[in-house]
């Protein structure tokens, strides 16, 4: 679908002649794109929200979102908001409670509706569309949590999912005649092939395969998140962007050490480090970059220099030398001759 399709030409218009235009909540995820482009094929002009989150799968360095990719397909423009200040207090205490991992799904829902409440007067939107599917999702799409999110959200009434329309009550834009609701889907259920037929017949070729995007839905993210939220009850939007890299160790002091695991990811740590944390690298050979977070001692340097030994080439006596660099410039690089730990040890301390 192309830009010229969404400019509303000869689709509705409200009683002041304004083109009715809906807010998409595009995830990048096949659903959503469908739910816009089945609003384009009725004339209505869509704008997308994208909520951008320290817990969504990040594309590779200079590659294109999900998102991005899905509005680009459809011609329509991408609002992208931050989201993490609303979602991470969210993570560590919901008010609606955890689903099976560490997803608040119920009140993350209810914060985007919010949000996307007060994007719709901002961008003079008139009601927003999302690629919600009835029970696709034990946690947010059951008929009962729809309701609730909608009631707490106060957005009753403007909250059109048009794959699963047909099979709950008509919203504000189908009474008011915005759309057609005989145009609208009856999808209910996590089959996907009822989706991708509908993605067969509007011409939608490319997306993602149907893996969740949020990472807190992932059993091993979401003891990586439980286990900092435990240690750290404080913990930023940075502790988090760091539970997606390298290896994760606890060392007995409370400290944290995160090893890389290639290149991409030891450049990757290098760039994210701070004032208070320690690089430390291998200064005899190649290994990987490790981040020390909140060290207290010698100890925790040291275990953290033999984490670096333990996870690179070793010499004969299964020793190495380690360059210890603190981030704020202001003590020395000191170089460290360390051995690696016995596996039992690092099987103690990963998280």
């Amino acid at each position: 679908m192309s830009d010229a399709r969404n400019a509303n030409a000869a689709g509705p218009v409200d009683e002041h002649g304004r083109p009715i235009t809906a807010l998409a909540l595009i995830s990048g995820g096949l659903d959503s794109r469908l739910a816009a482009a089945l609003m384009l094929e009725q004339g209505v002009r869509v704008v997308a929200l994208h909520f951008d989150s320290v817990f969504c799968h990040a594309p590779a360095p200079g590659a294109r979102s999900e998102a991005e990719k899905a509005c680009t397909a459809l011609g329509i423009e991408l609002v992208r908001v931050p989201f993490n200040d609303h979602l991470i207090p969210l993570v560590k205490d919901p008010p609606h409670g955890h689903g099976k991992n560490m997803n608040p799904c119920i009140d993350c829902r209810i914060a985007e509706f919010r949000l996307a409440r007060q994007y719709m007067d901002t961008l003079g939107a008139h009601f927003f569309v999302t690629g919600e599917v009835v029970g696709q999702r034990p946690m947010s799409q059951r008929l009962q949590a729809v309701r609730l999110i909608e009631r707490e959200a106060g957005v009753e009434g403007y909250v059109l999912r048009p794959l699963s329309a047909k099979l709950l009550p008509p919203t504000v834009p189908e009474q008011k005649g915005w759309v057609d609701r005989g145009k609208l889907q009856a999808i209910s259920g996590r089959s996907r092939k009822p989706q991708m037929e509908l993605a067969e017949r509007l011409g939608i070729t490319e997306y993602p395969g149907s893996a969740g995007g949020c990472l807190l839905t992932d059993e091993g993210f979401a003891c990586r998140v439980d286990e900092l939220i435990a240690h750290t009850p404080e913990a930023n939007e940075r502790d988090f962007e760091l539970l997606k890299l390298g290896r994760h160790y606890r060392l007995p002091s409370g400290a944290k050490a995160i090893v890389g695991r290639n290149e991409t990811e030891n450049n990757r740590i290098e760039a994210i480090a701070q004032a208070g944390d320690v690089l430390l690298e291998r200064d005899d050979t190649v290994g990987p970059t490790v981040l020390l977070c909140g060290a207290r001692a010698e100890e925790d340097r040291s275990l953290a220099a033999r984490l670096c030994v333990s996870h690179s080439k070793r010499g004969p006596s299964g020793a190495g030398a380690v360059r210890c660099q603190p981030k704020d410039g202001e003590q020395a690089r000191e170089v460290m001759q360390v051995e690696a730990l016995d596996q039992a040890t690092l099987d103690s301390m990963r998280t």
